[in-house]
């Protein structure tokens, strides 16, 4: 059987799958809970770095309502960047929040960091700022599926907004493939013993030794952690590097 993403009642394929639409059929009679069968014909690109779906089988649609650690995302996969396989980093995160933190979630998508955040810990204000159009407009309807209080949105560029708001305890950058270059922003937003979740694509024989190459050229960090959070690609994986200054 193929590898595949599963997102809310969506399954989505590999482009590089055999067979698809033979497979989408029995996918769909498996899987009671699954309501679309779709396949990528495209990788992730873009300024929203969206991957390009077609359905094979059954509903017409690419919305769905997606359910983690307690929350429920309304999302299209098409339109937003959104990973499921993060879920459990995501948790871990939670896990490590203090009462009363204030955070910044930058790339916040659809807002997963932010609901996880709001929901399972006593964050004081939890802040995301997204790009995209209509990630944000998803994220807008998400807190109000969630009834979220604690968190501010702002839609547009990292650097022109950040720059205008204040000091965070812990920032979280999502962004593997172009986190680096928003790393000299984070560092001058962090609050005194404040926390950095960096996020980093890496080949396995690279890890932890060029993430943390890739820190030390902006700052000297203290190390809290390197570790993989899921596959990129063969041997490539997601990596994050939690650190203070």
């Amino acid at each position: 059987m193929a590898s595949f993403d599963t997102v809310g009642n969506i399954i989505i394929l590999p482009e590089n799958t055999e067979n698809p639409k033979k497979l989408a059929e029995q996918l769909l009679k498996q899987h009671k809970n699954i309501k679309t069968v779709a396949i990528k014909t495209g990788n992730y690109s873009g300024t929203f770095r969206t991957p390009k779906l077609k359905i094979l089988a059954g509903k017409r649609t690419k919305t769905t309502i997606y359910k983690e650690n307690n929350i429920i995302l309304k999302l299209n996969p098409e339109t937003c960047y959104f990973s499921a396989r993060l879920s459990t980093e995501r948790k871990r995160i939670a896990s490590l929040v203090k009462p009363g933190e204030e955070i910044l979630v930058m790339f916040s998508g659809v807002i997963p960091y932010p609901a996880v955040l709001a929901k399972n810990t006593k964050a004081s204000s939890i802040t995301g700022i997204e790009i995209n159009p209509k990630a944000h407009k998803f994220a807008e309807e998400n807190i109000k599926l969630n009834k979220i209080k604690n968190v501010k949105l702002y839609l547009g560029d990292v650097k022109k907004i950040l720059p205008k708001l204040n000091k965070f305890d812990r920032i979280i950058m999502p962004l593997p493939k172009d986190a680096e270059s928003f790393l000299d922003l984070a560092i001058k937003h962090l609050k005194k013993n404040g926390i950095i979740h960096f996020y980093d694509f890496q080949f396995e024989q690279d890890i932890p030794e060029k993430t943390i190459e890739k820190i030390k050229q902006h700052c000297n960090p203290k190390i809290i952690l390197v570790k993989k959070c899921g596959n990129y690609s063969p041997r490539k994986y997601r990596v994050v590097a939690d650190f203070k200054l």
